[in-house]
């Protein structure tokens, strides 16, 4: 199989979301599960239509001066108020890296991208397979950054709990927002009840956005009996959902009010 490139690109996807991926594959994540995070990694299944390997993270960087300028550019123009890090490879898997390729945008954008001030943020999305040290952690909070810790009552508790701690932790250095993949759990089932339980828990986390999980219809909690699904209208097409929130949103992000937790309010 084919290996993600090293060239870090700005690329948009169906969603609309724009993301600047430092690196590409989740070594780590398929470490824990051989089809990925719930057994339904999305990015996982888009990555074998294309014949590449996500089990390999690969680190995307700048070819040169110019293409880093090409890349400034192109996020000074998108129609977002923020790129994305963290879509198809989690960030975690090299934060030195990924703040590295964070520092480099931020220093060489004239326009001052990146600052407290600006319209652009920079949202990471992580399930922090790997731990920020004290240092890089100081480092951040010197960027304008938003971390979504994702998780879900589907976790195991030592990855609830992890995912809670670091969370926590990033509070008093950037704007951290817990990034909760939710479900319809059946609480008629002994392992739903106790997992919509969990979520319930979960919930009551300041700064909360609401993610519905889009499992295959093959997927191992539909087969147990421990959440509920039915097709929905998603993008142009149907696709299975177990959806907890009859609000939560399914549409294009350009119209999504909580713009990955960087309009929620403190």
């Amino acid at each position: 199989m084919k290996e993600y490139k090293n060239i870090i690109s700005l690329s948009k996807n169906e969603r609309g979301i724009w993301d600047l991926d430092t690196i590409k594959g989740c070594k780590s994540g398929l470490l824990e599960n051989a089809k990925g995070c719930y057994s339904d990694c999305y990015a996982l299944k888009t990555a074998k239509r294309y014949g590449i390997d996500f089990s390999k993270s690969v680190e995307r960087h700048f070819q040169n001066e110019k293409h880093k300028k090409q890349i400034i550019n192109q996020i000074e123009k998108i129609d977002m108020p923020f790129i994305r890090i963290g879509c198809s490879g989690d960030p975690s898997e090299n934060w030195q890296h990924t703040l590295n390729i964070i520092k480099q945008l931020k220093e060489s954008s004239q326009l001052s991208l990146f600052d407290i001030s600006s319209k652009k943020q920079i949202v990471i999305i992580t399930r922090h397979w790997n731990i920020l040290t004290d240092n890089q952690l100081q480092e951040i909070s010197k960027y304008n950054i938003c971390i979504n810790t994702s998780v879900s009552a589907l976790d195991n508790e030592y990855l609830i709990y992890k995912s809670l701690e670091q969370y926590n932790r990033l509070k008093p250095f950037c704007k951290s927002v817990l990034r909760l993949v939710s479900c319809d759990f059946n609480e008629q089932n002994t392992v739903g009840k106790e997992m919509a339980e969990t979520q319930r828990k979960l919930f009551k986390n300041d700064l909360v956005i609401d993610t519905v999980f889009r499992p295959s219809a093959n997927n191992i909690f539909i087969k147990d009996g421990i959440i509920n699904v039915k097709k929905m209208a998603f993008m142009k097409s149907k696709a299975l959902v177990s959806k907890f929130n009859k609000k939560a949103f399914l549409g294009k992000c350009e119209s999504c009010l909580e713009m990955c937790g960087i309009t929620l309010k403190k």
